[in-house]
């Protein structure tokens, strides 16, 4: 156990701007060797502050030594950099941790290495890394914080239906969506074992570096995702020109997304092979998928019925017939057929008219 000259006392937390929030005022009430490190077991300085309106009450987690040793951050345990898991970065960038994981170990290691961080000394370093992966872990990182991970948890007794708060409850009152509420250890998500959002992301990332061809021969379009305002339609052209002849570029900015029609199948199956997880214009990560079919109507009828006489629709007929049809009379008018609804006919709906008796 590390003796009371080396635990931790900071003035302030080691925070991703997510789980800062969005406030610039935001106020931490800040209370010295509060907690022990969830990793470590080293007392530390813990912080609790909202992030904003409608957010829930955040802390930190972990000592800064061990926040420094993974670069991430003290309450969410993600890489502050890219607002990954540990998992997918050290993954992705190939780099192994020589961190130990057993307790009398850890705590020996992270001693000595917060005497070389206190001396300016960097544990990790990133410098020789293949470029091709930087690349790979920038398309998957996170360029805006998500402040949605700040708001209140899911309330169990409102899924179990048995919450009586009300509006004063201070959880969500909504239904969980499919592994939503999955269990997540700290110790697994810093050391990066048995993460199911990183091996959700990894799995997804695995798959994704194929993309199937659609079977119709004559979809020779592709959807775009990501677009922002200042990506023009001249932008998406000089990226995609070198793959082959293109007919037409359909921006929606509304919806973030754009339509590149392709002259032949062969460009817009090259483009694909060579754009898909790896399409960036204007520092802007833009997702590259098939475009679908246009839907069919329905089938025209035979000739047969086509042959049939049909009678014209009031749009259809000329000048010269409208000059020749006669208005019908008004109601009550000589010649004019009276007017029977329902309600007037005694046998309707098989009523049986009532008989006349005598007085």
């Amino acid at each position: 156990m590390a003796t009371r000259q080396e635990w931790e006392d900071s003035e302030f937390p080691i925070l991703c701007e997510t789980c800062l929030g969005d406030n610039p005022y935001v106020r931490m009430t800040r209370q010295g060797y509060g907690k022990e490190c969830k990793i470590c077991g080293k007392p530390f300085t813990i912080f609790k502050w909202c992030p904003g309106a409608g957010m829930r009450y955040k802390k930190t987690e972990i000592c800064q030594t061990c926040a420094k040793l993974k670069n991430a951050c003290q309450t969410c345990i993600l890489d502050l950099e890219n607002g990954l898991p540990l998992q997918v970065r050290d993954t992705v960038l190939n780099t192994a941790s020589e961190m130990p994981t057993s307790d009398i170990n850890l705590q020996y290691y992270s001693q000595n290495m917060d005497k070389q961080l206190s001396h300016g000394a960097t544990v990790t370093s990133y410098g020789r890394v293949d470029s091709l992966a930087r690349e790979s872990l920038k398309r998957m990182a996170r360029t805006e914080p998500y402040y949605k991970r700040n708001r209140p948890h899911i309330c169990s007794f409102f899924v179990k239906g048995e919450c009586k708060r009300g509006e004063e409850c201070p959880y969500r009152h909504e239904l969980p969506k499919e592994n939503e509420l999955i269990k997540q250890n700290i110790k697994d998500r810093y050391f990066g074992t048995n993460d199911p959002v990183a091996q959700k992301m990894l799995n997804r990332t695995n798959k994704a570096h194929k993309l199937k061809k659609p079977e119709d021969e004559s979809i020779t379009s592709l959807f775009l995702t990501g677009i922002e305002s200042d990506i023009t339609e001249k932008d998406i052209r000089n990226f995609f020109y070198a793959f082959g002849e293109i007919k037409s570029v359909v921006i929606i900015y509304k919806s973030k997304c754009a339509f590149i029609n392709f002259a032949t199948r062969s460009g817009a199956e090259l483009a694909v092979e060579k754009a898909y997880n790896n399409c960036n214009i204007n520092d802007h990560v833009i997702r590259v998928q098939w475009g679908k079919p246009k839907a069919q109507g329905p089938k025209s009828e035979s000739k047969d019925n086509s042959k049939t006489e049909q009678t014209p629709s009031y749009n259809q007929l000329s000048y010269s017939d409208l000059s020749k049809m006669v208005p019908p009379p008004p109601p009550g008018a000589p010649g004019a057929q009276p007017i029977l609804y329902p309600s007037q006919d005694p046998t309707y709906l098989g009523n049986i008219p009532a008989k006349k008796t005598r007085n």
